[in-house]
């Protein structure tokens, strides 16, 4: 018999056999890697197959010019309308397949339906988290939207939202930006990066003039940024806000408009992804009031759903609502984030409003839910003023060429049982008010 000592192995054999176990590992990765890779593909193709299918929208046919200034304008003597989307959120992978074609039918029925001049997104277009959409890139989802809207004919533009761009996405907020650009493959895409020096990517207008040349409306789209203060993954719920050279920056163009405007402040709407501070606020001082307006808050439309925390903002704060409030340009600030809050208040004199949501993907359980999915449709009338109104997908009007089964309300949630977790939001709040005051 062997003795012990003559089993053992030398070094050269234990590197063998280190480096084969080594060789097995990388072949499976590579094999799962490839695997990964080829059903990513496949989905992407069965998603453009379907979006080239689509007929184009019979709008009014306004086409924007670029001004002067450098900013896309239109030009109309009539009501122009903006449909405002939000948190579409495809992940473009082999996971999140189904629910991505279910994101493309609403925005297309919804699209089709409203017949708009204009589709602002207020973020999260992408949603390149790979347990949920088998994918960390981000520019697939971004490309299936463009894909969808060129193939509609209908202009849109977006403010970038937190998952847009990840940590760990292959694409950033300046290489996203440079694909929105391209103007060549995506010409009805009016999304512009603003200038360099000021922080974000995004920052810029879109203008509405009339025949004289007097500005009836302008929109503001801002990049509120992503997480702060180590949040890398953005698991802590550490959220940024609109910077203060944003403000600063804000301020000079609505100057530079008055000015255009021969003096007279033109009316604006703004547009950016993660609700101010002053939301949170306004909201919980019409509950406080046993859910009467104050002086200050005044109820609109809408319903507060969200389960954890009623409202999803930054800690920080660098003075964009009072600079809205002082300039007197900005009636509406428009956002979204929150996917099961889809409430309006009018806070000072200005209202705030968040829009219907997409969302089939990021929330577990969401693609049951059908009280909070829609789009917000706002009318900008030749003398300035605007209506907003929400409109729900699961509705007749919103048939699609797809299929039924998607258009009917079959078991989702309705509103009142998405209400009721509304009530579970409350003590986090104050909770988290009490601290920060600390």
């Amino acid at each position: 018999m062997p003795t012990k000592e003559g089993t053992k192995k030398t070094p050269k054999q234990k590197g063998i056999k280190f480096l084969k176990v080594l060789l097995t590992v990388v072949i499976i990765i590579a094999v799962i890697a490839a695997f990964i890779a080829a059903a990513n593909l496949i989905c992407l193709k069965s998603s453009e197959n379907f979006i080239s299918s689509i007929k184009t929208v019979d709008t009014d046919g306004l086409t924007p010019e670029l001004d002067s200034d450098g900013y896309y304008t239109f030009t109309t003597d009539k009501d122009f309308k903006v449909v405002q989307l939000t948190d579409v959120h495809i992940g473009a992978g082999f996971l999140s397949s189904k629910k991505d074609s279910m994101s493309i039918n609403a925005v297309e029925a919804m699209v089709r339906a409203e017949k708009p001049d204009l589709v602002i997104v207020t973020g999260d277009i992408a949603f390149p988290v790979p347990y949920k959409a088998g994918t960390l890139n981000n520019k697939n989802p971004s490309k299936i939207f463009a894909d969808l809207m060129e193939q509609m004919g209908v202009y849109w533009c977006v403010a970038f939202g937190n998952h847009d761009t990840e940590t760990y996405s292959y694409y950033d907020r300046e290489q996203i930006g440079d694909f929105y650009s391209n103007k060549e493959k995506y010409p009805h895409c009016l999304f512009q990066k603003g200038p360099e020096d000021v922080d974000g990517v995004g920052n810029y207008l879109i203008k509405v003039k009339n025949s004289k040349g007097e500005i009836t409306n302008s929109f503001v789209m801002l990049d509120s940024g992503s997480y702060v203060d180590g949040d890398v993954f953005g698991i802590l719920w550490k959220y940024d806000c609109v910077h203060k050279n944003q403000v600063d920056w804000y301020e000079s163009q609505i100057n530079l408009l008055t000015e255009e405007n021969n003096g007279t402040v033109p009316p604006s709407l703004m547009f950016f992804h993660i609700p101010p501070l002053e939301m949170k606020d306004a909201y919980y001082a019409y509950k406080d009031n046993g859910f009467n307006d104050t002086d200050r808050v005044q109820y609109l439309y809408g319903k507060a759903g969200e389960k954890g925390a009623a409202i999803c903002t930054s800690e920080y704060n660098y003075g964009l609502f009072d600079k809205v409030k002082e300039l007197g340009s900005t009636k509406a600030v428009y956002m979204g984030h929150d996917h099961l809050n889809n409430f309006t208040l009018m806070y000072d004199g200005i209202q705030l409003s968040y829009g219907y949501s997409i969302d089939y993907l990021a929330y577990s359980g969401i693609s049951k839910y059908g009280a909070q999915r829609g789009c917000n449709v706002i009318t900008c009338k030749p003398d300035g003023t605007f209506t907003t109104e929400l409109q729900n997908y699961y509705q007749d009007k919103y048939q699609s060429q797809h299929t039924k089964e998607n258009v009917d309300m079959g078991d989702r949630f309705t509103e009142e049982e998405m209400q009721e977790a509304a009530s579970e939001n409350e003590s986090k709040y104050h909770e988290q008010k009490e601290k920060n005051e600390q």
